[in-house]
Parts: structure tokens; C-alpha cells; sequence
């Protein structure tokens, strides 16, 4: 997947988990929860979900790489390259 695609599945979940919130002004660069309305079991429903929808395993202490969408898709990039959505 392309930093592109995997951007968009995010924020699709996102869409998914906080579906009140708006999604179009969101800065790459802040964090999620500076942004969004987003609880600790939130921020867990987008680690299961990307487990559910691409089996990507992400150990509890990368947690802080998903902090913000630029992080996320940057630490996402290299597990994801080649997948595909199950």
C-alpha cells in the first residue's frame, strides 16, 4: 500500500470510531487526541481494527508511534507495503 492508501484506511477507521467528528481539517502533523474526540479504548479500536482488516500486529510499546496521522502512516508504511485489504 501507498502512504496515500494507507492514510485513506485510516481515516476511515477513524470515520468508523469517532463518525461525529470531522475528518476534512485534520493536520497530518497533530495529534489524533489534540484533534479529535478520542478516548484511550478508542485509540485501542483503531489498533484492533487494523489487526481485523490487515492482521498488522502492533506491540503496546510502538503505541506512540500512532499518535498523529503523519506518524501512523509513517510507521505503517513498511508492514503494510505489500498488502493487500483481507
Amino acid at each position: 500500500m501507498t502512504p496515500a492508501e494507507i492514510r485513506e484506511e485510516v481515516l476511515d477507521i477513524l470515520g468508523d470510531i469517532a463518525p461525529d467528528d470531522d475528518l476534512s481539517a485534520l493536520d497530518d502533523d497533530v495529534a489524533f487526541r489534540d484533534q479529535l474526540e478520542l478516548d484511550s479504548m478508542d485509540f485501542l479500536d483503531i489498533v484492533m481494527e487494523l489487526r481485523k482488516r490487515y492482521r498488522v500486529q502492533i506491540p503496546e510499546e510502538d503505541y506512540s508511534h500512532l499518535a498523529s496521522m503523519a506518524s501512523t502512516v509513517s510507521y505503517l508504511e513498511p508492514l503494510m507495503r505489500d498488502m493487500q485489504k483481507i
